[in-house]
């Protein structure tokens, strides 16, 4: 993802180009309706170091049909409910609780966001001063939505997880066309959790040729190699699950991050930043030393007399390159000492 794109301001965070990544520790629903789990998710995400928190707003009425087609009923995988409409309900966050949360964030020093998932919640959102709004993959084909989100003029992260080029390219326009280019796109995988050889990473090279914005990953395999790898390939905003404990009921414990976990994943993204560094090829501060002292030069061997014709037995390359370069070698044969070389001298061109 070579190349400047836009940058996005979140808050007083710049994102994009070769700021730090903006790292966001997904709650969602992990709060299990206890509004101190909630309150120790934030805990958590602060003491990771993410630069985000965030919740999920939404109610089973305004998400999903109550109807008895055989696509809402959940399999074994789901230990608390037997489908989706039950499910969501189970799920919802207590809006009373929105305000709250946000306070004790900000407190915290760790920026609130929550999903929004009707126009409602989007309302709601708005009066807590959302610095930037982050849709799911699920919503990004809802082309109103989309629309009615881009006239709050706020910065927009979306996922675009199962949405093929012309799906993002039809979301982009709706929001460019209410005058809102504020716009980062996360490449993501809808599985969970979401199988290692399907993430497609390479993907978010295409996105970012493609539309010309900041990409990211939003992140729902095991683990924190996958999310530390989209940054060291350019990801510039990292969303990623985490939990209390993942032996808590409900869906999304099983494939988050637990705090440990989270911790080590933000300290691997800084590491995976720091460690991209300069395009630029040479040698740096720390090798200085060894830059010296492993690297070869051209030595006497042997005591070379003034006048004397160098020959090959009388020279080799060894450590350490204090001497002409092993390219030099065979320029050096054949030619004469201009002083006293001693066995083990480094040879120059001073002396020859």
């Amino acid at each position: 993802m070579a190349g400047l794109l836009r940058e996005i301001k979140i808050g007083n965070i710049t994102v994009g180009n070769n700021n730090p990544t903006f790292v966001i520790a997904e709650a969602g629903s992990n709060h299990n309706g206890d509004l101190g789990q909630a309150k120790k998710l934030i805990d958590v995400a602060v003491e990771a170091k993410a630069d985000a928190v965030k919740f999920q707003t939404f109610t089973a009425d305004k998400i999903a049909a109550r109807t008895d087609d055989k696509v809402m009923q959940l399999g074994d995988e789901y230990d608390t409910a037997d489908d989706l409409y039950e499910l969501y309900k189970e799920l919802e966050l207590p809006r009373e609780w929105q305000q709250e949360l946000r306070d004790y964030a900000q407190n915290k020093g760790i920026i609130f966001l929550s999903t929004p998932f009707d126009y409602e919640a989007v309302d709601q959102l708005e009066e807590l001063e959302m610095p930037v709004y982050k849709i799911a993959s699920f919503e990004c084909i809802d082309l109103p939505f989309l629309r009615y989100i881009a006239r709050k003029c706020k910065p927009i992260i979306l996922s675009t997880g199962m949405a093929n080029l012309g799906e993002i390219e039809e979301s982009l326009d709706t929001i460019y066309n209410e005058g809102n280019e504020q716009v980062i796109l996360l490449h993501c995988g809808i599985s969970y959790p979401m199988p290692v050889e399907d993430v497609n990473l390479a993907a978010m090279d295409t996105i970012s040729q493609a539309f010309q914005v900041p990409v990211g990953y939003s992140d729902h395999t095991l683990g924190i190699t996958v999310p530390v790898c989209a940054v060291a390939r350019g990801a510039k905003v990292i969303e990623k699950h985490f939990t209390l404990d993942r032996k808590l009921p409900g869906p999304d414990h099983k494939f988050a991050l637990e705090p440990d976990e989270l911790t080590a994943m933000v300290k691997g993204v800084r590491e995976a930043e720091v460690a991209i560094g300069s395009p630029i090829k040479k040698h740096v501060a720390p090798e200085e030393i060894h830059y010296h002292r492993g690297r070869r030069s051209i030595f006497a061997v042997k005591d070379i007399p003034v006048n004397t014709r160098i020959k090959a037995e009388m020279i080799a390359v060894l450590r350490p390159g204090i001497g002409l370069k092993p390219k030099y070698y065979d320029l050096v044969i054949g030619r004469t000492a201009k002083k006293n070389i001693k066995a083990y001298e480094p040879i120059t061109w001073e002396k020859i």
